[in-house]
């Protein structure tokens, strides 16, 4: 026993480091070996905050002009520029953002909440109710969404909600048949038939085991749809279904310039870029979270 302890005793050990320096040098190389992804979350947080927080990012009012500073091109007092009627360009991009965001937020919440719960219900039951739910869905895939939106917004009318409403019900069918797809999956695991087998009824089994393990997939696909709702919305936008001037809203800001590209290229460029810019963060995010729940899987 005394040799144990004076081995125990002599044996040097590893030296303590502060659990913070730790944490950040973990920190550290996940933004090294991530510059993209990092970038991307940066621009997610600025958007957000544009959208719901406008007037951190500008002072300026998007709606009120000064006609002697009509098209001035970009510079430090102006950073967008401004446009025909002399606003500042910068100001209706920020305070744009809170149109086509909200709206993008309700569009891909009617996809998520209706797709996933009719793949959901459609898998887990299976029989007549799975052929009616995905012929439904089959339906919905055949047409294309950007003419399925244009039918629907011209039905239901000009404004913000129904273009929301026109965006999200073609986005439906994608995340039906995503959570179809999984819930399947999980209903043939093991734990899911050990549950039925003990006498535990459907909406628990549904609740408790399925719902909660086929939902990563279908995180991934909500934050790929808002870059793809983010293009819808602003498509028909720019066509002038969105809101009534003198919102803004990305897509007319777009739409706004398109007479005047040859002399202030700045009207339409950098609102697009701003549109662009988006799309393509909400897509890095999401293969981020695309390959972390294929590790975990």
């Amino acid at each position: 026993m005394n040799g144990l302890r004076i081995a125990a005793e002599s044996t040097p050990t590893a030296p303590v480091v502060p659990g913070r320096r730790v944490g950040w040098r973990r920190v550290g190389r996940f933004m090294a070996h991530r510059p993209g992804l990092v970038a991307s979350v940066l621009i997610m947080i600025v958007v957000l905050v544009a959208a719901f927080a406008p007037g951190v990012l500008t002072s300026a009012d998007p709606i009120v002009g000064v006609p002697a500073d009509k098209l001035r091109s970009p510079e430090a007092h102006h950073l967008f520029g401004t446009d025909q009627l002399g606003r500042d360009l910068f100001a209706r991009v920020v305070y744009g953002t809170s149109l086509s965001i909200r709206t993008t937020m309700i569009a891909v919440a009617v996809g998520l909440v209706v797709g996933s719960a009719t793949g959901l219900v459609a898998g887990f039951f299976g029989g007549w109710i799975d052929e009616i739910v995905m012929r439904i869905v089959d339906v919905l895939l055949a047409i294309p969404s950007l003419l399925l939106s244009l039918a629907l917004v011209t039905a239901l009318g000009v404004g913000t909600v129904n273009v929301a409403v026109a965006v999200g019900v073609p986005t439906i069918a994608n995340f039906a048949r995503v959570m179809r797809a999984e819930t399947l999956r999980v209903c043939n695991a093991v734990f899911v038939e050990a549950a039925r087998s003990t006498g535990a009824g459907w909406w628990w089994v549904l609740s408790r085991h399925v719902l909660p393990h086929a939902w990563g997939p279908v995180t991934v696909l909500t934050t790929l749809e808002i870059g793809v709702a983010v293009l819808s919305v602003s498509g028909l936008s720019f066509l002038g279904y969105g809101a009534t001037p003198p919102a803004p809203e990305w897509g007319s800001l777009v739409a706004d310039g398109r007479d005047y590209l040859a002399t202030s290229w700045w009207l339409s460029t950098l609102p697009g870029l701003t549109i662009a810019l988006t799309v393509l963060a909400a897509n890095r995010i999401s293969r981020a979270l695309d390959g972390e729940w294929a590790r975990v899987r």
